[in-house]
Order: C-alpha cells, then sequence, then structure tokens
C-alpha cells in the first residue's frame, strides 16, 4: 500500500503559509503544483539526462576566478630566460604595454620548485596548491583578444568582449536545469570587499530567459541574501496584507502575462519569488558553515584571519554543489587597483598578499571534495582574465598582457599531472598549444556532456553559441580511461 502524504503536505503548507512575511504562501503554491506528481522531479531530472549529446563526466562545476589578471611567471609559469637577463631592455613593439611605457625585463621575485610526480614548477607564493598539481591539468598557453580588465572579464566569461551575452554558468544552467529546487542552480560568491570588474555583468544571462543568471550571495555580510525576508523594522508586514499585496500581484501578472507573452521577466521574477520562499528554509542551513566539523573547518582556514573570507566562500560552494547547485562561481579580488591580482606597482609585495588568501582554501576544497566522493563528477576551474608582462612597469610592477596567462582545471574526466601549450621564453605570448576561452569553455560543456556547437539560441536572427564560431575540446587534458 503506497504512504499517505496528504496529511503531512497539507501540514506543510498551512505553515509555510503562515510564515516568511508571505513569501509561505508562494511556497505552499510552489507545492501544491509539484504535488500533482509523485514523480515530476525525477521525470524532470531524467529527462534533462536524455537530452545531453553524450555521456558527461561531470554533473557539476566550481569555478574560480582570480580577479585582475595572475601574473603567470610569478606563479605557474617559470622562465628561466628572466633570470638570466633580469634588468635588461627588451623591444617587445610600441603596442607590447597596455598602461604604461615598458622598463626592463624582471625575473620573478619568488623561488620556484618542482613538486609532485609531474614535477611542475610551483612558486613559493601557492606552498598549498603545489602539494595538488599531480591533480591539476594546466593549460599553459592560453590567451585574450584583450588586455583591458572589461572587456577580458566579458571575455572569459561569456565569450565575447562587449556586456549583453549570457556568461557560461547561464548557459549551462539553461542547457542541464537545475538539480533543486530548493537552490538557485547558478549561484555567484563574490569576493567580500566588492564586485569583479563588470559588476553583474559577467554573471548576466544575457538575452537568455532571466531565471538563468546568477544568484549573488555573500556568505560573510550581515545579510548574505539581499532581500529574502522583511527586514526586523518592517512591522508593518502581516500574513494579511502579504495575502492581500500577493492576490494583486497575481492578478497583474496574468495581465502582463497575457499582453507581453514573449516577455521572460515577468516570469523570471515570479520564479525568484518561489525560490525565495523556499531558501528561506533551504539558504541558512547551506550557509551554516558551523556544521562541519572543527577540522573541515581548519582544512580550509576558517579559523586564520588570512584565508577566512575566500575560505568560507569555498567550503559554502561545496555544500551548494553537495546540495545540487549546478555551477558556482567563487571570486577572488574586487574591481579596482587593489585588494586583487592586478599587481601594477609591487609585485614581491602584492601577489604574496592575495595569493595567500587562496591558496589553503583551494587545496582545502581539492582534498575535500575528493574525501567527500565529490571528486569524479565536479570539475573544478581555476582561471583569470588575462596574465602580466615580463618586463617592469615603474619600479617592480607588472602590466597586463593577454598574450599568455594560466589556467588549470580538476575533478571530473580531467587528467591530472598534465600541460598543454607552451609560452614563448620570455612569458610574453603563446608559442605552443594556444588555446583560449572558447576552446576553456567547449571543453567545460563536453565534460558537462554537451557538445559547445549544437547548444544554441535563437537571438535577433543568429543561432547564438557560448563559443560563438569557435572552440574546440582540449582533448589533451582529458582522462580517456
Amino acid at each position: 500500500m503506497a504512504p499517505d502524504f496528504s496529511s503531512a503536505a497539507s501540514t506543510r503548507r498551512d505553515w509555510l503559509a503562515s510564515t516568511g512575511g508571505g513569501f509561505g504562501a508562494l511556497a505552499a503554491a510552489w507545492m501544491l503544483g509539484c504535488e500533482t506528481s509523485a514523480n515530476a522531479a525525477a521525470a524532470a531530472t531524467a529527462g534533462q539526462r536524455a537530452g545531453l549529446h553524450h555521456p558527461p563526466r561531470a554533473r557539476r562545476v566550481i569555478q574560480l576566478f582570480m580577479n585582475g589578471g595572475v601574473s603567470q611567471m610569478d606563479t605557474f609559469d617559470q622562465k628561466p630566460l628572466l633570470d638570466k637577463r633580469h634588468g635588461e631592455k627588451v623591444d617587445f613593439g610600441i603596442q607590447a604595454a597596455a598602461t604604461s611605457v615598458p622598463g626592463a625585463l624582471m625575473k620573478s621575485p619568488f623561488p620556484f620548485r618542482q613538486h609532485g610526480e609531474s614535477g611542475r614548477w610551483v612558486s613559493s607564493v601557492f606552498p598549498q596548491l603545489a602539494t595538488c598539481v599531480d591533480d591539476l591539468a594546466f593549460l599553459m598557453a592560453m590567451a585574450s583578444k584583450s588586455n583591458v580588465h572589461g572587456p577580458a572579464s566579458y571575455l572569459q566569461n561569456t565569450g565575447f568582449v562587449l556586456p549583453g551575452f549570457p556568461c557560461c554558468g547561464a548557459w549551462i544552467s539553461y542547457a542541464l536545469g537545475s538539480e533543486t529546487e530548493n537552490l538557485p542552480t547558478f549561484v555567484v560568491l563574490p569576493d567580500s570587499r566588492g564586485l569583479p570588474y563588470n559588476n553583474m555583468g559577467n554573471f548576466s544571462a544575457g538575452f537568455l530567459p532571466v531565471t538563468h543568471a546568477g544568484t549573488v550571495i555573500k556568505p560573510s555580510a550581515p545579510v548574505p541574501i539581499a532581500d529574502l525576508t522583511p527586514p526586523k523594522s518592517a512591522d508593518y508586514i502581516t500574513d494579511e496584507s502579504s495575502r492581500d499585496g500577493l492576490s494583486l500581484v497575481q492578478n497583474l501578472n496574468r495581465r502582463h502575462a497575457a499582453r507581453h507573452p514573449d516577455d521572460s521577466r515577468l516570469e523570471a521574477r515570479i520564479h525568484s519569488y518561489e525560490l525565495a520562499a523556499r531558501m528561506q528554509l533551504s539558504a541558512p542551513e547551506v550557509l551554516d558553515v558551523t556544521r562541519e566539523t572543527a577540522a573541515t573547518q581548519q582544512q580550509y582556514g576558517l579559523e586564520d584571519p588570512v584565508t577566512a573570507e575566500f575560505g568560507r566562500n569555498c567550503l559554502v560552494a561545496r555544500r551548494m554543489i553537495e546540495r545540487g547547485v549546478r555551477f558556482v562561481q567563487v571570486w577572488s579580488g574586487a574591481g579596482g587597483p587593489s585588494k586583487n591580482w592586478d599587481n601594477h606597482s609591487d609585485i614581491p609585495h602584492e601577489l604574496p598578499h592575495i595569493a595567500s588568501q587562496v591558496d589553503r582554501p583551494i587545496a582545502g576544497l581539492l582534498r575535500d571534495l575528493k574525501d567527500r566522493g565529490l571528486w569524479e563528477d565536479t570539475l573544478v576551474v581555476w582561471t583569470t582574465e588575462f596574465g602580466r608582462m615580463p618586463f617592469t612597469q615603474g619600479s617592480t610592477g607588472r602590466d597586463h598582457n593577454g598574450g599568455t596567462f594560466v589556467s588549470w582545471l580538476a575533478g571530473a574526466g580531467i587528467r591530472g599531472g598534465v600541460s598543454y601549450g607552451e609560452s614563448d621564453e620570455f612569458g610574453y605570448q603563446a608559442a605552443t598549444g594556444k588555446t583560449t576561452c572558447y576552446d576553456l569553455h567547449a571543453t567545460m560543456l563536453h565534460l558537462l556532456g554537451i557538445d559547445h556547437q549544437r547548444l544554441t539560441f535563437r537571438h535577433n536572427g543568429i543561432d547564438r553559441r557560448l563559443t560563438d564560431v569557435h572552440g574546440r575540446v582540449i582533448t589533451e587534458i582529458i582522462d580517456t580511461a
């Protein structure tokens, strides 16, 4: 005999309808819709998986974005020639520098050592990540079309240098849908000090339905999710006023939908209200990292003021993908000339400062994914918008360089301990195995079971793609076993 959930469901609906300043009524309505079929969620999930272009290696993605332009020759791309010719002037051409007059060649101020069985060279700014190199696949010759932060950030996130295009997380949300009804499909965890260049533009759904835009959550802020619950000062919000307000809104929504059937913003707004109602119950739990063991919290560096903020974001990212969030983007560095990876003036002091904030938490995340059985189907991507120059800007800084930079991938379907591509002997331009954002995105989609050439959306008479008309899957870093 099948169990009878009708009483329990009714109790949940009644309770939700009387809580949350009226949001509970939205959750109750959503539950009524879901309960029309006991197998609705399972059928939807099965349909999503059946619609994939090929068997996936990954179910979800954590992207770690280092905002500002990480210096490749001071982190992962050792250049002995810079040591040998330190202080010399080399003519790289009149257009070499983005914002300055090229100075003399500058060797890295940080010692490099080889690590792991793969022998990967890593500088001293990443002592913890250096212990993980045999799990990482490095793209050593990535390149960007732009050496300006705004366009380059758009490019690395959306595949275009101009605003208005969907970012990678939005495309993945559109393609695969959600694995949970209680949390967003695509979550953005920005640096606690502020948003990156382009602000919300990096997380936009562009011309895709608005529901696929990133939901910004700030785990360390006093109010992590804006407007999720009424402020304490709003004592005028009562159950009765909420019901009356919702009834009015529903009538207005129906009228607007009838007049504008092609406008996705209304659907997105309704979806966001319903999701907000459900998140009133689920979000406090997922953001409560005190539920983790002391050992886990220490692994992410939560006890250390240097690593606590970024470590919390990494731990929340793991908790979210564990609960069905499809794509989590974790940012290091706010927009502007300081507090990020944009080290124009003083590489010896600026780079170690921000690298120390992320080194331990990222290594902790990688180990934690393994310990929890999430490694095999979670893709981790570490990237930045461009690299930096081999010569000085001012005394000991480095200018922007779109010619070459480093990214790495790990986890689901990735061959650990390998690298692809190589920059020239100065670290100025990609020399062999050049890759771009299009190749990175194509590879990410491939590992999720999606053919990047077949994932399209008709917009203004064009079948748009995340990879535009470019991109190839970087098979050299994919595990074929």
